[in-house]
């Protein structure tokens, strides 16, 4: 065997080696991270504990889910308005929630923001 043939199947060997060892960490982090989102859907405890803090916010009818979410991070409601958006997306309130101006506190949860921003259902008028 020709020496670069040798260097090139050792250099080739350690190639695949650190492909395999850079592919296993981008999967553990992924994982991971998907993992922690996962698990704080459904756990994320309130900003603060006890009384909190009063905050008015105003929501439009043209806001996303995602819009809502970044206007409660920059409020300090939620710590983070990606993981409110998949809260709200899961949530039994995502077709009840609408547009107005809500007192929400930084002890509440996202589900209980959700239920205090629940539309008053109007009643159904009487067939005559």
């Amino acid at each position: 065997m020709k020496s670069g043939n040798i260097v090139f199947a050792v250099f080739g060997a350690i190639f695949k080696v650190v492909v395999a060892i850079l592919a296993v960490y981008v999967i553990y982090r992924g994982a991971r991270l998907c993992y922690d989102y996962g698990y704080r859907i459904f756990t994320e405890p309130a900003v603060s504990a006890g009384e909190g803090r009063t905050v008015t916010v105003a929501v439009t009818e043209d806001m996303s889910p995602a819009d809502v979410g970044r206007l409660f991070e920059s409020k300090g409601l939620v710590r983070d308005a990606r993981l409110f958006t998949l809260q709200y997306y899961l949530s039994e309130y995502r077709e009840d929630v609408g547009p107005g101006v809500f007192e929400l506190s930084t002890a509440m949860t996202a589900e209980e923001m959700m239920s205090a921003m629940v539309l008053p259902e109007e009643p159904a008028e009487e067939a005559q």
